[in-house]
């Protein structure tokens, strides 16, 4: 398999006798016309197959121009500059210390997490091994912007990897688990984020309790009391999300504005009228689905009406600083879609079909396209 910019990198081994020293992998490499020849070493004993997984340090040492380095996310070799006649020799010595180890896998995480692959790794939905490659923190095979296809319930959807490990260690309650963080290619459907052009309180009997209080709220408004959170998201989870990824889905503490004031100076110094009023309060609450913020798409505040607007989501996504185009399209197909953040008393910000960041009336129905983290 080509890897860009001139890199190998080998995912089987099926080794056969060659030489005295060397063992060929046969077919891994056919568009090149030649085959890689190996010799491996384990604590000073030849074998003729890669070890499995473990606490080992590794010396790679390739002749002519080749170069190679151990992946021990893939647990495989990558060879830069293989040409006819690449011999490389690979030693594994017991002795790696597990912190040492980590800061290999934390080291593949940030490529893999500054990388765009774009490759269909459905296969590895369907065989289940993406849940263990991200389970174990390595993730083996998992690129930013690489996608899944799945065709449940009647919706036929591309869900993109858009970052990995973006949420770690953040929360009321501190997410430690390994994740990967999900959106469709292009939005779900059109929605309302209300029934009317409010973003104040719009279901007066709506009272929520956040996580570390003994009392609910209520007169809940902004994004977190918005019929698109307390309706539409619910049901797409249910109809779109559960269906597909099941138990995997993570519920995770996110920090949600629920309090609307509609005469507060938002961040243009606006207080009164259709263009005033800001976000004014938030809390912590459980959450399995939900909008992206402004920062997420594009890293950084615009028309977000107060700090309440962004919580933790205080970070661009991977896969839109590598892929701006992705923001706005996908496959030549333009869309917009909705933000989470308040922009004023009547509207929510957005994603305009044309790349522009924009603010929309809230009954107005523009795209759906969520956010899920998944294990």
């Amino acid at each position: 398999m080509f890897w860009g910019g001139g890199i190998l990198i080998y995912r089987t081994y099926a080794l056969y006798q060659n030489e005295k020293e060397y063992n060929v992998i046969k077919g891994i490499v056919p568009d090149f016309g030649y085959d890689v020849k190996l010799a491996i070493e384990v604590n000073d004993e030849k074998v003729k197959e890669i070890p499995a997984r473990g606490l080992y340090k590794t010396e790679v040492q390739c002749n002519g121009e080749a170069t190679g380095e151990w992946d021990y996310n893939a647990w495989n070799l990558k060879i830069n500059n293989a040409s006819e006649g690449t011999k490389c020799n690979i030693t594994f010595t017991s002795g790696l210390s597990d912190a040492e180890y980590q800061e290999y896998l934390e080291a593949g995480v940030n490529e893999r997490r500054n990388t765009y692959r774009g490759k269909d790794i459905t296969y590895l939905y369907e065989n289940k091994q993406l849940y263990s490659q991200i389970e174990n923190c390595s993730f083996d095979d998992i690129y930013v912007g690489d996608y899944i296809k799945t065709d449940k319930d009647g919706h036929n959807i591309t869900w993109l990897i858009a970052d990995l490990n973006n949420y770690r260690y953040s929360g009321y309650t501190s997410l430690t688990e390994c994740h990967a963080t999900i959106i469709p290619a292009e939005p779900l459907y059109d929605a309302q984020m209300n029934t009317s052009n409010t973003t104040n309180v719009v279901d007066t009997n709506l009272k929520l309790t956040p996580l570390g209080s003994k009392e609910a709220k209520n007169s809940i408004g902004a994004y977190m009391g918005s019929k698109m959170k307390q309706e539409t998201l619910k049901t797409i989870l249910d109809d779109y999300i559960t269906p597909a990824f099941g138990n995997n889905v993570i519920t995770y503490t996110n920090l949600l504005a629920d309090q609307m004031d509609t005469s507060r100076s938002n961040q243009f110094g606006v207080s009164t009228g259709d263009y005033g009023g800001a976000s004014s309060g938030w809390a912590w609450y459980d959450s399995q689905l939900d909008l992206m913020s402004e920062v997420n798409v594009f890293g950084s505040t615009i028309w977000s009406s107060s700090g309440y607007d962004i919580g933790i989501d205080n970070r661009q996504y991977a896969i839109f600083e590598l892929k701006p185009e992705f923001i706005n399209s996908y496959g030549n197909k333009r869309f917009n879609y909705w933000l989470r953040a308040v922009a004023n008393s009547t509207g929510f910000a957005g994603v305009g079909a044309d790349g522009d960041a924009g603010t929309g009336g809230a009954s107005g129905s523009l795209g759906v396209r969520p956010r899920f983290l998944i294990k």
